[in-house]
């Protein structure tokens, strides 16, 4: 980030000027006096000197605020670098869900549902060419984000999404056939829908396989990583329409052949991701398998901030103004 000038010579003035008037004040002999006469007309004033140090400061104050001014009329802007990307990559929808059995802690200390979160959002971040959408599964299915390649978009909702947002059941057949309309409907060369789940399909008027066919026949990849390990797992989450809170062991197990015929029929891939380590893996597969050509340019942008100094300044001087009339005036 640099500071540059429309006007120059009137920056470099403002440096040369206000210097020598601080100079030439501070070489001033007569101190400020205030007399304040009491007692009856014509007697004896009283000399109150200590407001002397406070009248030097209001001056060189007056002085910052003409500089002040001098800076804004020379029309400073900040100049920034900002990377601008010259093509696009790959449309990619995430169908997270969010049943409550996501909750289940065994991801390193993580629930698995804020410990996809996190991934998703790692893995967004390394691709910036790409737009990324999101979908929630649970008893039903919504798309909460279309593809964008605004990652504080994707961060702010995955922030708001709550675990049971969607109800107790799991309708992957419903999550997977939102993802596949949207990018039915998009541009891009690439497309790409990735399942994150830990159950199987309970929910829901689509059958899986049968909305899993509609992305091999859209020429859409496919993708499901099935999270968690199985067993007794704890579990802790806040229901987010009873405000309850739920604590507890839940007896973790999904049917992983299901899964299996599931990316088949999408022609897509099964990952198992019983842990942490394998689910950074998973994200890592992906990463590599869905290549996009990132090409970037360097923009230099200029923002005027003259204003924000005369707005100082005209503060600056008006306080001062208002201090001597009103505050001073009476000891003067």
């Amino acid at each position: 980030m640099n500071l540059g000038f429309d006007n120059p010579i009137l920056a470099f003035s403002a440096f040369i000027i206000i210097p020598l008037a601080v100079i030439i004040f501070s070489r001033l002999k007569n101190p400020f006096v205030a007399a304040i006469p009491l007692g009856a007309p014509g007697g004896a004033h009283i000399k109150i000197s200590n407001i002397g140090g406070f009248v030097k400061l209001l001056r060189f104050l007056e002085i910052a605020g003409i500089f002040l001014l001098f800076f804004s009329a020379a029309g400073p802007s900040v100049k920034t670098a900002e990377t601008v990307w010259l093509n696009r990559g790959a449309d990619i929808i995430f169908i997270l869900d969010t049943s409550p059995s996501m909750a289940a802690i065994d991801m390193d200390g993580k629930n698995r549902f804020n410990a996809g979160s996190s991934m998703l959002i790692e893995f967004a971040r390394k691709r910036p060419t790409d737009s990324i959408g999101l979908v929630a599964v649970g008893e039903d299915a919504a798309l909460l984000l279309p593809p964008t390649s605004d990652r504080n978009a994707l961060e702010l909702r995955l922030e708001q999404l709550q675990i049971g947002e969607q109800g107790d059941g799991t309708a992957l057949g419903m999550g997977i056939a939102v993802a596949a309309y949207h990018l039915d409907k998009s541009n891009a060369k690439r497309k790409v829908a990735v399942l994150i789940t830990d159950g199987e399909n309970n929910a829901g008027s689509i059958h899986p396989e049968t909305a899993a066919s509609l992305l091999l026949e859209m020429g859409i990849s496919f993708w499901v990583i099935a999270v968690g390990s199985t067993g007794g797992v704890p579990i802790d989450y806040i229901d987010p329409y009873t405000k309850i809170r739920r604590t507890g062991i839940f007896d973790s197990r999904y049917d992983a052949e299901s899964l299996r015929r599931l990316s088949a029929a999408g022609g897509g891939v099964f990952i198992s991701a019983p842990n942490t380590i394998a689910f950074a893996d998973a994200f890592a597969q992906i990463d590599d398998s869905e290549i996009t050509i990132q090409r970037s340019r360097i923009v230099n942008r200029m923002t005027s901030c003259s204003f924000q100094f005369l707005l100082a300044a005209v503060i600056l001087l008006t306080a001062i103004k208002f201090t001597r009339r009103y505050l001073l005036g009476a000891l003067t």
